[in-house]
């Protein structure tokens, strides 16, 4: 097992490095870089914002031209300091050297690390992805084993028809219908709407904190919730009808032993086991795809937000930076999916396959 890990390991090296190389070739072909989108918003406007770069005059116009354009000078100048004017193998050689180290530059447009930046983010993320995921768990793992039991049945048929149209209907649609209903929209205004703890959050006793955090997060893990249950609920029926159907289960009720006994003894284990091993595929897959509209109807400063606000703004160190961070998050989540299978099931063994 310890040499699978290892192997797995060292071929997340070459992934990270075509993940990055691939965005980075992509970067040099988009159009309306940085720089053009300083001078975008500089243009038309007689107050310099670029007085501060280098050679800039501090007047009123200074760097830019009499149509509101930047001057070539001051161009030149922000591409030496954004390192635009390197050929590209040699920033694309930097880059690498710098993410192997773990320093993903400066933010072109807040002027901070970008490690500092994702840090600030990371826990809004996590805690939206892991008590989405937590929750979802413990909602759809004993649901689908129901509808299994009773497959057929009036229950299984209208939480049939609850989980379809709680999948049908969007995660931000869902957040929005809350915030009206329960957050001062039009109705009740019992849950905040803005920020993961209260501004006086620091002046709090500790029970008075985690209340305020998780009064905080009722809103958005609830709109979260509601979509990312739907699928593992019918993944988990499903296993469980499937084993149900096997022979050991047949030879198992034929030796005496009760329904319980049968399912929670023989079945729940098997069943399990892709719906438990997923865990951690699953959190990524939250962290990665459900926050980001949920981030912004709610205010919070997560890392959806942040790539998202890099993105409109071409801020590049901040986009490879986050696009690093999350791939290698999710290279960590395969391998602890593989691990975890082993723990639940031991008699997969990954040393007889290939990588």
């Amino acid at each position: 097992m310890w040499a699978y890990v290892l192997r797995r390991l060292l071929l997340m090296v070459p992934t990270l490095i075509g993940i990055v190389t691939v965005s980075f070739v992509i970067i040099q072909f988009v159009p309306g870089g940085p720089i053009e989108q300083l001078a975008a918003k500089v243009a038309g406007s007689q107050i310099s914002a670029t007085a501060t770069i280098g050679g800039g005059t501090g007047d009123a116009g200074g760097g830019l031209l009499p149509t509101g354009e930047l001057e070539p000078e001051m161009i030149a100048e922000l591409e030496k300091l954004y390192g635009f004017d390197r050929p590209v193998h040699e920033r694309y050689a930097k880059m690498l050297w710098d993410f192997a180290r773990f320093d993903f530059g400066n933010s072109y447009f807040q002027d901070r690390p970008v490690t500092e930046l994702i840090w600030e983010r990371l826990p809004v993320s996590v805690s939206l992805g892991l008590w989405t995921t937590l929750l979802t768990y413990l909602i759809s793992i004993p649901l689908g084993i129901r509808k299994a039991v009773r497959a057929g049945t009036k229950f299984d048929a209208w939480t049939s028809a609850a989980i379809t149209i709680g999948y049908a209907i969007p995660g931000f649609l869902f957040a929005v219908l809350l915030v009206v209903v329960f957050a001062g929209g039009q109705f009740f205004d019992w849950f905040p709407t803005q920020g993961l703890v209260s501004e006086n959050w620091e002046d709090m006793g500790w029970p008075a904190r985690i209340a305020d955090y998780f009064w905080h997060m009722v809103l958005p893990i609830t709109a979260m919730v509601i979509g990312a249950f739907a699928s593992l609920t019918m993944l988990t029926k499903n296993s469980v009808l499937d084993e149900i159907g096997k022979q050991y289960v047949i030879t198992a009720r034929a030796k005496g032993q009760s329904e319980r006994g049968v399912l929670y003894g023989h079945v729940f284990r098997n069943a399990m086991l892709i719906v438990i091993a997923g865990f951690p595929a699953a959190f990524i897959g939250v962290l990665f795809t459900s926050s980001l509209l949920i981030e912004v109807i709610f205010s919070l400063d997560g890392l959806g937000l942040l790539g998202f606000e890099a993105t409109i703004n071409r801020d590049y160190p901040v986009i490879l930076g986050t696009l690093f961070i999350f791939s290698l998050l999710g290279l960590v989540a395969n391998l602890l999916g593989d691990i975890t299978y082993t723990l639940v099931d031991p008699r997969i063994d990954f040393e007889r396959r290939d990588v």
